[in-house]
């Protein structure tokens, strides 16, 4: 039976694990191949990591990073950040990434996600919208929210992505980024509405109640955060942490009604 994804993110700038607020403000939590042996331990159920200076920066993957993550990981392990062709989708697959994910280039060259799709597997291909509020406006911006993307809301990206032959669909909310408020239903509510593929929502779990609500309301879904598996307490102590077992099969089973 398919089950709701508990998903840590991390985030890599300048080969470190940084938490950002709305995407600004980068701050050391430590070292991303420690985090991995720590989630390894508390058996996540996927892992997901962005490199959040790799497409500002107009470079390449880091694969000597990637390669040592990928090895020592024992969940599937998602990949972002500097991705713009086929041949870097294939090499990280080589090296034991299960899902490459793609922003910027899903927009600039949308064609890419058929191609990926084709050589890599659709399940392998990820499409990560990050969305940004504006005068009650929502908004695709990609560069690690630097740029705006012109002529296509997140609804309509999201459509395009599973039109080409994307696997699986990220909203990341660059408003709620760090915050610890709570998801932004609203937006995932529009983007299931308009299509089928999976989905995993980032931004703004601040609490095991967040990822409750979520599960409640869209089922199979990927429940991601990252300050919320990285801080403890009101002064955000950094602390790896993640439920057990036993609490997720909780919450689970609490989102669904059947505890």
């Amino acid at each position: 039976m398919l089950r709701p994804r508990i998903i840590p993110c991390l985030l890599v700038h300048k080969g470190g694990l940084v938490k950002t607020i709305g995407f600004e403000q980068p701050k050391y939590v430590g070292d991303p191949l420690n985090a991995v042996r720590i989630f390894n331990e508390k058996e996540v159920d996927e892992l997901v990591v962005l490199d959040i200076d790799a497409t500002r920066e107009g470079r390449e993957p880091d694969y000597k990073l990637i390669g040592s993550l990928a090895a020592e990981c024992r969940m599937p392990l998602a990949y972002g950040g500097g991705v713009r062709t086929v041949e870097q989708f294939e090499k990280l697959i080589s090296l034991g990434v299960e899902k490459v994910s793609i922003g910027a280039a899903s927009v600039h060259t949308p064609d890419l996600i058929s191609e990926a799709a084709r050589r890599v597997g659709s399940q392998s291909v990820v499409v990560v919208i990050d969305v940004r509020e504006v005068h009650g406006q929502r908004q695709a911006w990609t560069h690690n929210g630097t740029r705006l993307v012109a002529g296509k809301d997140p609804v309509e990206l999201a459509q395009l992505a599973q039109s080409k032959g994307a696997g699986e669909i990220v909203l990341n909310s660059i408003d709620r980024d760090g915050r610890m408020q709570g998801y932004d239903l609203d937006l995932l509510r529009e983007v299931r509405a308009a299509v089928s593929l999976p989905i995993t929502c980032l931004g703004g779990a601040g609490s095991l109640t967040d990822l409750s609500n979520l599960i409640r309301e869209f089922g199979v879904i990927g429940a991601a955060a990252g300050s919320l598996f990285v801080f403890k307490g009101k002064y955000r102590a950094v602390l790896i942490n993640y439920p057990s077992r036993a609490d997720k099969d909780a919450l689970v089973s609490q989102a669904r009604g059947t505890a």
